[in-house]
């Protein structure tokens, strides 16, 4: 199987024993706490799952800004987006050496982790707006990943962290969620050798289905992983619970048994496009998957990013050797009235706008919203029943 990242074997920081949690768990009774952010909690879900591998905690200030400019620690380490715990405001645990970590997302508080503070450090406004120009490629407030990083505090907190708890993903989402770990345990049970993974925060339509069939075929690969993020999102982007829904059907429908495997990670969206391509790189390397598909405007929104440059990213910024996965650049994917099947659109210059099923997102909303039907060219019937029923259920 692939190594991890960074590793030889992988380093979830998860406490296993929970004899040893426990024990934890009273200690950070009688600790400082503070309640962190949203990425904040993410990124401990992430550090515990083993997504991380290697680190081993929160980035201080020179590590964030290292790898904010050129995607390196100050060791050395190849990553491509600061790994942070920012607060506003530190007074709760001035001078401690060990905090609690307190979970904004569940109900009371929890505590999510323990962490040993190393350092804290105030960012100053210039710095965190580089930081942002260097990670995002712009520093429009209107832009969903620069205004959530520009909301959080400016105080970093650096430090080693120990996992108590998979906050809400694992209770809310028990057949989906998998930590890195469980998913090399699912491959290596499966036999599986070359395995090509599908990252999505979307249900998939017909060309989704498609691309990852060709990747498989065109890899030779043994199995496929599909991987959605369960995290937060922006708004208007269609909740876990129903991607979830709908990619399980078409997968159940029409794919050959023990074939896929469904899974998802606890992990908030960036909408960091190229940088995020190389992030979902490391997860899935860290997963065991020996391949990655990236599409057109992968990680992206709005117009922000060119439609490839999640692609050459791994070809002008990632050294050599600097990842063991293999990227799987596909073109855009639809409905070809010529050939009737989906196919890589950059593969037939001879169609014209007229040969293919193009739907706009804008478009299938409102047409699902109305009860109309979609093309069965675009969605498979039971995918666009699930969703229909969601979009109904906003009016």
């Amino acid at each position: 199987m692939i190594k991890p990242h960074g590793s030889s074997v992988l380093n979830p920081l998860f406490v296993m024993d929970g004899g040893q949690r426990d024990i934890l768990k009273k200690e950070a009774e009688n600790l400082p706490s503070v309640v962190v952010n949203s990425a904040a909690a993410a990124n401990a879900v992430m550090l515990g799952s083993g997504y991380f591998n290697p680190l081993s905690g929160y980035m201080n200030l020179e590590d964030a800004l290292s790898v904010a400019e050129k995607m390196t620690t100050k060791d050395g380490l190849f990553w491509p987006v600061p790994v942070m715990n920012l607060l506003e405001d530190t007074s709760a645990i001035a001078g401690a050496s060990r905090i609690a970590l307190r979970d904004p997302n569940v109900e009371g508080n929890p505590v999510l982790a323990i962490q040993e503070v190393t350092a804290v450090e105030e960012m100053t406004i210039e710095q965190k707006k580089q930081m942002v120009q260097q990670i995002f490629g712009t520093d429009d407030p209107a832009h969903p990943g620069v205004a959530t990083f520009m909301s959080h505090g400016n105080f970093v907190v650096s430090g080693p962290v120990q996992v108590l708890n998979f906050s809400y993903f694992e209770t809310e989402f028990p057949e989906t969620f998998r930590t890195a770990y469980q998913i090399r345990d699912e491959i290596k049970a499966a036999g599986w050798e070359i395995v090509v993974a599908f990252q999505t925060r979307n249900p998939m339509h017909r060309a989704h289905e498609e691309l990852c069939r060709m990747a498989k075929e065109d890899v030779n690969a043994d199995g496929i992983l599909i991987h959605m993020l369960l995290g937060k999102l922006k708004g208007g982007d269609i909740p876990a619970d129903v991607r979830d829904a709908s990619i399980r059907k078409m997968v159940d429908v029409y794919f050959p048994p023990n074939t896929v495997l469904i899974t998802g990670y606890g992990f908030d969206m960036l909408y960091a496009g190229p940088r995020e391509a190389v992030l979902h790189a490391v997860f899935r390397q860290n997963c065991g998957c020996t391949h990655l598909i990236v599409g057109r405007d992968h990680a992206g929104c709005g117009s922000y990013y060119g439609p490839f440059d999640a692609q050459t990213i791994f070809d002008l910024q990632v050294p050599q050797g600097a990842l063991e996965i293999e990227i799987y650049k596909a073109d855009h994917t639809a409905w070809s009235k010529k050939l009737n099947k989906v196919v890589m659109m950059g593969k037939h210059p001879d169609h014209t706008k007229e040969d293919w099923v193009m739907l706009s997102g804008t478009k299938v909303r409102e047409m699902l919203s109305n009860g109309e039907s979609l093309p069965e060219e675009f969605s498979r019937p039971e995918v666009a029943e699930i969703l229909g029923q969601y979009y109904r259920s906003l009016n």
